[in-house]
């Protein structure tokens, strides 16, 4: 039969236990079996996804939102490709064309009648309009009538525009000189102005209703009335 200790001995065995667990618990609380992996994650490379994941931010640029502009201070001459100046320049020569269309004296030449349009036009159109059908037959009518017509014209509308030109609609009219004092409405004319080198030119004169949406126009092409 196995011999019990005697108190003494199991006091001594209890006592060398508690120092036991004691040294363990300081053990572990000074790294223990841990402390290698921390020696490896000083000295090792970061994981491969923590370095993809940082590569990758610093090559996604931050968002850039563009400025925005309030309505009241919005600016609108600047989305055009023209100054209010330019403009103005291009509307006027547009105007004085469809005025020298309008004015008619009977006593000069129809050749004094087309050069108050050509002087405004661009060579190529300035050539085909001394034998545009519109523009002769109104000079045939007035001639017939003997009659001295002064021309009045005013800008009602921009219908298109280009880098180079615009295209605005025009109202016309005539007044004939003489004791009734006839007026004649001669009606709306799409007029087609281009900038060549600074300076405003018509390539273009025809009814509105007859279309004209600033494209430029062949040699051929005809002028008001055809």
């Amino acid at each position: 039969m196995p011999r019990s200790l005697s108190e003494g001995q199991q006091r001594l065995v209890f006592g060398a236990l508690v120092v036991v667990l004691v040294a363990f618990g300081i053990y572990l609380s000074l790294g223990g079996w841990g402390a290698g992996s921390d020696d490896e994650a000083e000295s090792g490379s970061e994981p491969a996804s923590a370095s993809g994941d940082e590569s990758g931010s610093e090559n996604v640029a931050p968002p850039s939102p563009i400025p925005t502009t309030a309505a009241q201070n919005m600016q609108v001459m600047d989305w055009f490709p023209f100054s209010e100046e330019e403009f103005k320049a291009a509307a006027a020569t547009a105007q004085e064309f469809a005025r020298a269309y309008g004015t008619i004296d009977y006593a000069k030449s129809p050749e004094d009648y087309y050069a108050g349009m050509q002087e405004l036009a661009t060579d190529d159109y300035a050539q085909t309009l001394a034998q545009s059908s519109g523009a002769s037959a109104r000079w045939q009518d007035m001639a017939e009538q003997e009659a001295v017509a002064e021309g009045r014209a005013n800008i009602e509308a921009v219908r298109a525009f280009g880098d180079d030109s615009v295209t605005f609609v025009v109202k016309a009219q005539s007044i004939t000189e003489g004791s009734d004092g006839a007026t004649e409405d001669l009606g709306e004319f799409a007029v087609t102005v281009s900038d060549e080198g600074g300076e405003w030119r018509v390539y273009d004169f025809q009814p509105a209703d007859a279309g004209n949406l600033g494209d430029v126009p062949t040699e051929s092409g005809d002028a008001a009335g055809d």
